[in-house]
């Protein structure tokens, strides 16, 4: 599976495309940066972001894009920009059909390094070893980039089973949920029927008590006329 990687950004965007192999394998295929002019008009700096996006994914064909969410940024204005960024990447690979999924910065981390808290060397560094890499990926967004392909490959296989099992399992419930209110009905329509037989059937006559032999003579001895 092939996937590119986008640490998105306004100034600098990095790209990288990795290919994962069988197990935990991967390999890098491609690295580079998007630049654009800080003092540019932004609808001409996201569009030069999207050409460039849109030139790789035709080159290298990937499967699927990873993009770095914006997680939380004291710059309100950086973060603006990087979503803004973000969000060219998603609308171009979404035209060519292709999934994105977005992974928070911790995520990338715990991925490549074991630790969600990883700085940028430790990061750049893992991701020099796992692609064998001889040149450290310059700049830091480029690394970057890489690290988010890595994370897409190891994680997602992960993410469609435990989607997957969830979907099954949500099925199943509903499939016994309709199976109970189907019984309830069953049985609810099978008591109907006794309770109005219950209900028409004609009342009978209480029997007529025996008065005991003595109570009846005791009567006959009251004077009655014989």
């Amino acid at each position: 599976m092939r996937v590119l990687g986008v640490d998105p950004g306004l100034t600098r965007c990095g790209l990288g495309v990795v290919d994962g192999g069988q197990g935990r394998t991967v390999r890098a295929v491609a690295v580079g940066v998007v630049r654009t002019p800080p003092d540019a008009d932004l609808a001409h700096r996201l569009l030069g972001i999207a050409d460039e996006v849109e030139a790789w994914l035709d080159r290298y064909r990937p499967a699927a894009v990873a993009v770095e969410r914006v997680f939380a940024q004291h710059n309100v204005r950086t973060a603006m920009g990087t979503a803004q960024a973000g969000g060219v990447v998603a609308l171009a690979a979404a035209r060519r059909g292709l999934p994105v999924v977005f992974h928070t910065p911790s995520e990338v981390k715990a991925a490549v390094t074991g630790s969600g808290r990883a700085d940028k060397a430790q990061v750049t560094g893992m991701v020099m070893r796992l692609l064998n890499l001889e040149v450290k990926p310059h700049p830091a967004d480029a690394a970057d980039a890489l690290a988010l392909a890595i994370c897409h490959l190891w994680r997602e296989p992960m993410r469609v089973r435990l989607a997957e099992a969830e979907a099954r399992a949500a099925e199943l419930a509903r499939t016994h949920k309709a199976r109970l209110a189907a019984a309830a009905k069953q049985a609810g329509g099978a008591s109907a029927p006794v309770a109005r037989r219950a209900r028409t059937a004609p009342k009978q006559a209480a029997p007529k008590q025996a008065v005991p032999a003595k109570e009846k003579t005791k009567q006959d001895n009251t004077g009655a006329p014989r």
